[in-house]
């Protein structure tokens, strides 16, 4: 069995090599006794965010009370630490910090060359919105690409695992300026933080991310793989604008026919191989985007869809055969259940034919 990731990120010989480090910045520091306090007997049995936090929570208790003093010590440890302690120095000042912003705001664009501070930086956000966006405008302008990077994937509306911004999710417009300013940025983990953002900031406002990805097409080879990237989501709904932007024809003159699966019938772990014919009824090679959308059974007996995108190209007119293979495999992110499982393959956005399988266990 694979390791996960909270035991390859907090095992206990990172704890006890931060603590060591902690000890050399900090000599009054209990190193034994900060391992002990973290290393207790539910160390193992706590997932990764539960680990995250215990860590900090000790760490708070062999710290000095004071916040300013505290923070001195963590941000002197940025050259040395990666990994786990890297992403316990911005909880412990998301966590403690809550009421010193004129250490923490400075301190969490520091501690973010170690350890992303897109995390900690959320409760500041929550607070005062107006107040962290300022931090954020300055920090993509930082010369770090760690830092521009911050000043985007912090505020991202709907950042998975994060804590929610309302703020940001009802009204996005302070985002803008920034990932503007980051659009052409060199690094490119930064660019596909744009992407990311705007994304986020698509399913709540879709005309609003259409409009700029309009302005923005053409601009630059970077900024026209942002707006594909941003648009993700939108293109999977089959958004009729998203379509017309990429070039996507209208599908009216687009057919699948023989659409088939190799078996109707399979187990939880087994796989399937579709099939069908698409014809294309035009005159002139067309932009095709061909996708499959799974619609799997959960265990409560309803169905929830899943796109899959089978491929991208110019196509010339008349018939093209297309093959996909499909798992059933159980996967970290998807348990599978028994039940009729519909398939449909979608051409530019547009539901074009269904099939079924019958999972059993």
């Amino acid at each position: 069995m694979p390791e996960k990731l909270k035991d390859i990120l907090f095992p206990r010989h990172k704890v006890e090599y931060f603590a060591q480090i902690l000890q050399e910045a900090y000599p009054p520091f209990e190193s034994k006794n900060f391992v002990d306090c973290v290393c207790d007997k539910r160390w193992p049995e706590r997932e990764l965010k539960e680990k995250m936090r215990h860590t900090t929570l000790c760490l708070h208790r062999f710290l000095p009370e004071d916040f300013r003093q505290s923070v001195e010590i963590l941000k002197a440890l940025v050259p040395k630490v990666k990994g786990f302690e890297a992403i316990v120095l911005p909880d412990y000042v998301e966590v403690y910090g809550l009421e010193h912003w004129d250490i923490s705001l400075p301190a969490l664009g520091i501690l973010t060359k170690c350890g992303s501070s897109e995390f900690a930086i959320r409760p500041f956000l929550n607070k005062n919105t107006a107040g962290a966006m300022q931090f954020m405008q300055r920090w993509a302008a930082d010369p770090d690409p760690r830092v521009r990077r911050l000043a985007s994937e912090g505020c991202r509306p709907r950042l998975p695992w994060g804590m929610a911004v309302p703020a940001l999710k009802e009204d996005p417009s302070p985002i803008l300026p920034i990932l503007e300013k980051l659009k052409n940025d060199p690094a490119e983990a930064v660019r596909r933080s744009v992407a990311n953002n705007l994304n986020d900031i698509s399913k709540d406002h879709p005309e609003l991310v259409l409009g700029l990805c309009e302005r923005w097409a053409g601009e630059s080879q970077e900024s026209d793989r942002i707006i594909k990237h941003a648009c993700r989501s939108l293109l999977k709904e089959g958004n009729k604008r998203a379509m017309l932007l990429f070039g996507f024809a209208n599908p009216e003159k687009m057919q699948i026919s023989e659409i088939k699966v190799s078996s109707g019938k399979l187990k939880i772990g087994g796989e399937i191989n579709l099939s069908f014919e698409l014809l294309l009824q035009t005159e002139k090679p067309q932009m095709v985007r061909l996708e499959y959308v799974v619609h799997y059974v959960k265990a409560n007996g309803k169905t929830s869809p899943k796109v899959f995108q089978i491929r991208e190209a110019e196509l010339a007119p008349g018939t093209h055969r297309i093959r996909k293979k499909h798992a059933f495999a159980d996967v970290s992110v998807r348990k599978h259940y028994p039940g009729v499982h519909s398939i449909e393959v979608v051409v530019n956005g547009e539901v074009k034919a269904a099939v079924s399988v019958q999972l059993e266990e």
